[in-house]
């Protein structure tokens, strides 16, 4: 396909998004079914398209002072190939693309956002959620936001059960992995520049021999302020698809017992092959169906990782579309999704045991908020300070951008270069 083929289907596909509010890898996945002939690289640069204008969505309409999806598109596409109206026009106008470019899109591709557009513009977020960024961000809103907006990078978690960092290093030497700033155990392949592919690590022989994990440098870290260690008894009651339990399992050596339970099967069920290949042993995966196997420990468990549901406003980098389509309702859904969780998981935990609670939000409701609820309810527990568990599990000094509330830590991309993550690890009294 050419240049304004790929522009001219990634117009059609955000079309299809907004139109019939669809989530962009659905259409794009459509998309392709209907178009056979593209092949991976047509693919691949269309998806940059898609998920570039949904990231910076707010600053290209204000650019072009027009948020149809042509705009769009055209804007994303002349700064991803470094392109000028000029350069772009020879690209647009030919067969199966979408056409000359107009006087007032020439415009728009010359102007800049100057320093007077509103912080949700400059940092394309949802102007509804203007006054939560301000309490978190303060006069950073904009900032923050914008590092949300841009391609994140692909982080590896190490699988310490069967390799090490520098043998992974070595085995995706051709994708020139450098090691992460914080974690430990993190390894970082840059994102592409243009329309180029990002290498499918998964399909390498080295993941299939499981030797490392796609991890975001944030979960990792999340997971490592768990502090589990050899011999506990721990549970992991949002498994998901096992991400975290993965990285429990290999801080603990595969010595002591981790529960590892989800209420939704569907979420749970990828957990038992990634198990297999990461020959993490030490895991028993509770059903979403017998949730009561959880109940027999109760009062028994020395950690519990509450890897809670959210709005995901911390991911938004790799996850663009879920920014537009978040709703107020789905926050206040979430937050009692949460409540019921941390309510749950306190009855678990142990005397002098911890419970620890994450979530990939930025939102101050889903986080300091939700933990001083939670406190207000349960005085038996109290927030330990990160910054002294931080030095004790991964034995460095906390990085001199943390930022935090009264009882947790919050990553940002902006401040960590991590997806934003908030950990608050809070323990029982006696």
């Amino acid at each position: 396909m050419t240049p304004g083929a790929r522009i001219q289907a990634a117009i059609e596909v955000i079309a299809e998004i907004e139109d019939r509010h669809r989530p962009a890898a659905e259409a794009l996945k459509d998309w392709g079914r209907m178009h056979r002939f593209a092949g991976a690289g047509d693919r691949a640069a269309i998806g940059n398209l898609v998920f570039d204008v949904l990231r910076r969505r707010n600053s290209l309409a204000a650019r072009m002072e027009d948020g149809r999806p042509r705009t769009l598109v055209l804007a994303a596409a002349a700064d991803l190939l470094g392109l000028d109206a000029n350069g772009l026009a020879g690209s647009v106008d030919v067969p199966h693309g979408p056409g000359p470019l107009g006087e007032a899109e020439k415009a728009g591709l010359a102007r800049k956002l100057d320093g007077t557009a509103a912080p949700w513009i400059a940092g394309d977020y949802p102007e509804w959620l203007h006054p939560a960024f301000t309490r978190v961000f303060g006069d950073r809103a904009a900032e923050e936001g914008a590092a949300l907006a841009v391609r994140a990078p692909i982080d590896l978690r190490v699988n310490a059960l069967r390799s090490s960092r520098e043998k992974v290093a070595r085995a995706l030497a051709r994708f020139s992995p450098q090691e992460t700033p914080l974690s430990p155990v993190g390894l970082r392949i840059a994102p592409p520049q243009g329309l180029g592919r990002s290498p499918n690590v998964e399909s390498d022989p080295a993941h299939e021999r499981g030797l490392f994990e796609v991890q975001d440098e944030g979960s990792q870290l999340a997971a490592l302020l768990a502090d589990t260690r050899p011999g506990m008894q721990v549970a992991d009651i949002c498994a998901g698809a096992g991400g975290k339990t993965l990285a429990l399992a290999a801080a603990m050596g595969n010595k002591g017992q981790i529960y590892a339970h989800d209420a939704d099967a569907t979420r749970l069920k990828p957990i038992f092959a990634r198990l297999t290949r990461a020959a993490a042993r030490n895991v028993q995966v509770i059903g979403a169906h017998e949730p009561e196997r959880l109940d027999a420990h109760a009062g028994k468990l020395d950690r519990v990782v509450v890897d809670a549901p959210c709005t995901g406003t911390g991911a938004w980098r790799r996850h663009p579309d879920a920014k537009w389509r978040l709703k107020p309702q789905a926050l206040e859904r979430r937050l009692e999704e949460q409540r019921l969780v941390l309510d749950r998981a306190s009855t678990l935990v142990k005397p002098g045991g911890r419970l620890v609670y994450i979530t990939c939000s930025v939102l101050a409701e889903e986080n300091g908020d939700q933990i001083a609820g939670f406190l207000a309810r349960h005085p038996g527990f109290q927030a330990l300070p990160w910054a002294e568990v931080w030095r004790a599990s991964l034995g460095v000094d906390v990085p001199a951008s943390a930022g935090a509330d009264s009882h947790g830590l919050l990553l940002t991309p902006a401040r960590h270069g991590t997806d934003g993550f908030y950990v608050c690890i809070m323990e029982r009294g006696e």
